[in-house]
């Protein structure tokens, strides 16, 4: 048995410790030109990007409720329908409002032919006037003629009398029909037929009677898609009570709730890039900021945060940020309210504003065309009734 040392085992030292030392120094190289990386992707690209997970998409939700009461007959669509504006979604029964309906064309009707007797009676008037005025002009004549004959004993005291008598009658006579006449004249001066006050009276009757008939059919003001239909068939209705809701596919927007440390650089009309859980990265959105919203989502909750008392931890707050979606792609991918989107704004151009500015277009942003026709046609109908009570004058 030999003690001299083995002289392979003091070669090997040196070697292993050779490829240690070079396997830090590339791990180190590695993590440098990582950071390096990192820094030059930082510094180019992510601190003009502010990303969120936490948005969702929102839209308008029309609520179809009736104006008039009454009991469901019909039901005309249902939940993932699409409808068109001014179409029928619900029925009521209109039996009741029929018959006010026909009361009310019937007082129309009516109400002119009586005012026509007031046009009447003021012609009928100028003429019984006229000849009253003509009968006391020649009563005074003839009184002053026989006051000249006194004297010489032509006529006697008594018949002058009775011509006095007789010119006082008429002379009242006189002033009862000016009466009257001032009082027809005051129903109709300065109006025809049409604008006098009582048939504009009888006229609203009709027109509140026709809208109402005309509301028993229920119609959706805009165009989309019906959801949460409550309604039933033969369900006594009041109006305001929700029966169902259309939405606007097309009128959605996403609202993203970015911390309160990434608004900084955010300004209204920067682009942003979308992607929704429903389709994934394969569907990209092209979006810009709208507006940022005038508080946290804590400052407009039921119950916000009372930090003034008790113990207090500061949590960091998310603001509503309003994103715009290009209509068209919308088109292309519809979504759905409340779906789960990302957004990636980016905040390289910081030249908009932070609060929108006054808008300059009188125009609504919303609005519906769906209950014009019904006005229009209860206008309609009420210059047709006047028309067919007024005299004919093709004949006589």
């Amino acid at each position: 048995m030999t003690t001299e040392p083995n002289p392979n085992a003091k070669a090997a030292a040196p070697q292993s410790n050779g490829k240690r030392k070079k396997a830090l120094t590339i791990l180190a190289a590695v993590v440098a030109l990582a950071g390096l990386g990192w820094a030059a992707w930082y510094l180019l690209v992510a601190r003009f990007h502010e990303e969120t997970d936490d948005a969702y998409v929102q839209g308008n939700v029309v609520s179809i409720v009736p104006q008039t009461q009454g009991t469901v007959v019909s039901i005309d669509a249902d939940d993932g329908m699409k409808v068109e504006a001014g179409e029928p979604l619900v029925h009521l029964d209109p039996n009741d409002a029929r018959v006010a309906y026909d009361q009310a064309v019937a007082n129309l009707a009516n109400t002119v032919r009586q005012v026509r007797g007031l046009y009447s009676a003021v012609d009928a008037g100028n003429a019984d006037l006229a000849a009253r005025e003509a009968q006391v002009a020649r009563a005074r004549a003839d009184l002053k003629r026989r006051e000249g004959l006194v004297g010489n004993g032509a006529v006697s005291a008594e018949e002058l009398a009775h011509a006095r008598n007789e010119l006082a009658v008429l002379e009242a006579g006189l002033r009862a029909s000016s009466g009257n006449l001032s009082r027809n004249r005051a129903l109709v001066d300065a109006t025809t037929v049409s604008s006098q006050p009582q048939v504009e009276a009888a006229a609203s009757q009709l027109r509140q009677a026709y809208l109402n008939l005309q509301r028993t059919a229920i119609v959706a003001p805009v165009s989309g898609y019906v959801a949460k239909r409550q309604v039933q068939l033969g369900q006594r209705v009041q109006p305001g009570v929700n029966l169902m809701t259309i939405v606007p596919l097309e009128q959605l927007w996403i609202e993203a709730n970015f911390k309160e440390t990434q608004l900084a650089k955010m300004r209204i009309g920067q682009p942003v890039k979308v992607h929704a859980d429903l389709y994934g990265s394969d569907v990209e959105y092209d979006g810009k900021v709208a507006a940022l919203g005038m508080g946290t989502g804590s400052a407009f909750s039921l119950l916000p945060a009372q930090n003034a008392s008790g113990n207090w931890i500061k949590i960091v707050q998310r603001v509503p940020v309003r994103i715009e979606i290009d209509g068209k792609q919308l088109a292309e991918h519809p979504l759905r309210l409340g779906l789960s989107m990302h957004t990636d704004v980016t905040v390289r151009d910081r030249n908009g504003p932070v609060l929108a500015a006054a808008r300059k277009n009188d125009k609504p942003l919303f609005a519906t065309a769906a209950y014009e026709k019904q006005l229009a046609d209860a206008n309609a109908l009420i210059d047709k009734v006047i028309r067919e009570n007024l005299p004919d004058t093709r004949h006589g």
